[in-house]
């Protein structure tokens, strides 16, 4: 393709999606704040600047226009900022996500004001910025209640609380994890949880991405709420499959996204389907990059990023060529220092071990997990079947020895 992209985020996980945009033959100006970020060695046009600052970005692009650098399309890489993408799509014209929609994805009580207004099933929500209305709210609510701030990301101030005395300590941290300082209560759903990820092109869906979460350390991390990986297929039924899924797609024609990626947060409760949350966006933990590609045979990059350019996609083209068993976990450490790692080589090459990556390194301190963001690496492996390829994530990351001084 002879196109420019724009791609706002290029750390870790964004890399091997830029490789793929690469590979498709695109020229790519690459954002990030980080000026070390990995991505930004594939990028034609660097551009160092926040990734949450889409102002900014705006001047950037406009100043590589007039180099005679014209941008045809523009996405984040599994970075959470779907307005700095629509502040540049809207003002250039280029397919994506209306300010509104954009607005909707990235405010979670503006997401679930809209979707209850669809008739979309949510759990019941309620804002709590105001903190004297706490107590009332959780009240009508009901315990086990989840609280959170309202425009965080990677589970930052999400907690799960089974109990009175835990609400005041726990609305602020909620609040300071807020960029705005907004909180809001939601119901706790009691089911098995999915992560989904939407391809929509011209408000067609095709839900490739379908992994069910794991949640085994929550007893233990409580009132955090960790998530300990993935995998597929899913053990749901294919009929309650298919209602996710329709759940999933409805739910992102409510928020408006017809063009681009609707990445759900998705429970199967005694009452049916309902809606965590929907980001428009491509996610993160190497689902899109790499969970899906594995699990379905398609390229799932390749086609957000025709999205993102406003290419039709081929039906034909959506369709899964092989039905292949995925899992993640991640690495599970006591807090302390880190003094010696070994024996990463030799789990990264195990029997059905795809991607190994460690985010922690000799020296380096381990803290008692509140967010995803603190966790210390993971493993992805395939199998045969489900079972097996859960089992060889699990034995790769066993098979690394690491020394750590206790805190």
């Amino acid at each position: 393709m002879t196109k420019n992209l724009l791609i706002i985020g290029a750390g870790v996980e964004a890399c091997e999606g830029i490789r793929i945009a690469k590979e498709m033959g695109l020229k790519l100006a690459i954002v990030d704040g980080n000026p070390s970020a990995p991505g930004l060695a594939m990028a034609d046009w660097p551009i160092i600047t926040s990734t949450y600052d889409g102002q900014a970005i705006l001047a950037e692009v406009k100043k590589l226009q007039t180099q005679g650098v014209n941008i045809d399309g523009a996405m984040a890489m599994c970075a959470d900022v779907p307005l700095s993408v629509a502040i540049v799509t809207n003002d250039l014209g280029l397919p994506g996500l209306s300010l509104e929609s954009a607005f909707w994805v990235s405010d979670k009580l503006a997401m679930k004001a809209q979707l209850q207004a669809e008739g979309i099933p949510i759990p019941s929500f309620a804002d709590v910025s105001d903190k004297s209305t706490l107590h009332q709210k959780a009240y009508e609510i009901g315990f086990p209640l989840i609280i959170k701030p309202v425009d965080s990301r990677g589970a930052r101030g999400v907690q799960l609380l089974d109990s009175v005395s835990q609400l005041d300590m726990a609305w602020e941290l909620a609040a300071k994890e807020s960029p705005t300082s907004r909180v809001m209560l939601e119901e706790y759903l009691e089911g098995p949880q999915f992560s989904t990820e939407t391809l929509v092109d011209r408000g067609q869906c095709y839900t490739l991405g379908f992994a069910d979460r794991n949640y085994e350390w929550l007893e233990r991390t409580k009132p955090f709420i960790i998530e300990n990986g993935g995998d597929a297929p899913t053990a749901l039924s294919s009929k309650h499959k298919a209602e996710v899924i329709a759940t999933v797609e409805k739910a992102a024609t409510a928020l408006g996204i017809t063009q681009g990626i609707a990445k759900g947060d998705m429970v199967y409760t005694t009452t049916g389907a309902k809606v965590i949350e929907i980001a428009g966006r491509l996610s993160g933990g190497f689902f899109s990059t790499t969970q899906i590609p594995l699990a379905t045979g398609v390229n799932f990059i390749e086609k957000a990023i025709k999205l993102a350019l406003g290419i039709q996609l081929n039906p034909t083209e959506t369709l899964p060529t092989r039905e292949q068993a995925v899992a993640i976990r991640y690495l599970d450490l006591p807090p302390g220092k880190v003094e010696v790692i070994t024996g990463i080589k030799e789990a990264s090459h195990m029997t059905g071990v795809i991607l190994l990556k460690m985010f922690i390194e000799s020296g380096n301190d381990v803290t008692t997990l509140s967010n995803h963001t603190q966790r210390s690496g993971f493993a992805i492996a395939i199998g045969d079947t489900k079972t097996q390829a859960i089992e060889r994530a699990n034995a790769a990351l066993s098979h690394i020895c690491i020394t750590i001084k206790g805190e």
